[in-house]
């Protein structure tokens, strides 16, 4: 979920930082770049820290700036299909619910949430399980499935789609609960 990335870039510092800390420049110039942008490789990036190894910069005919290789880290939020991922309901919504992935909210489809019949009560906002008389509410932190992403150039139009059926998924009272049994229904058999 949270990884860790060591990355070498060549950032240009303009003359406006020219008399400032140059570690502070290529600090301000690298999260400018690189922060709250979302790539198909390494996900949300949420920081970048540890600027090392700034080089000797480089003047190139026709531009002002200086040209620097630098290496730096930097910390990402990055999801895969199959992951077991811990959130809380930030929304919910007729057609299901809305998880918070740390920088993402993923989906919940109402069907994907449980086997049971669901009723939305929209006075109190709340999903009421009709069998087992559960329920789920904004705020519940609940454990969910990573079943489809869909990645794209930004944040907002990044879709993920999650599930709860499975055994062990759903909120953690869930998993306190004793096991019940499904009745199931035994019919005789007739004659041939």
């Amino acid at each position: 979920m949270y990884h860790i990335y060591t990355i070498k870039d060549v950032i240009s510092i303009s003359p406006s930082y020219f008399g400032k800390d140059i570690g502070k420049a290529a600090e301000e110039i690298l999260q400018k770049k690189y922060e709250r942008i979302l790539d198909k490789d390494v996900g949300v990036v949420l920081s970048i820290f540890n600027i090392r190894d700034i080089g000797d910069g480089t003047i190139m005919p026709g531009d002002p700036s200086t040209h620097h290789e630098v290496t730096f880290d930097l910390l990402s939020f990055n999801l895969e299909v199959g992951e077991i991922v811990t959130g809380e309901i930030s929304e919910l919504v007729e057609f299901g619910c809305f998880v918070r992935l740390g920088p993402l909210d993923g989906l919940v489809h109402l069907s994907q949430i449980t086997n049971d019949f669901i009723n939305f009560d929209r006075k109190s906002g709340t999903f009421v399980l009709k069998n087992t008389g559960r329920s789920i509410k904004k705020g519940d932190a609940v454990y969910a499935k990573v079943s489809t992403i869909s990645m794209k150039s930004n944040i907002k139009d990044t879709k993920i789609a999650l599930t709860m059926r499975p055994e062990g998924l759903g909120k953690p009272e869930w998993l306190k609960e004793p096991k019940k049994r499904e009745k199931t229904e035994h019919k005789p058999r007739g004659k041939k």
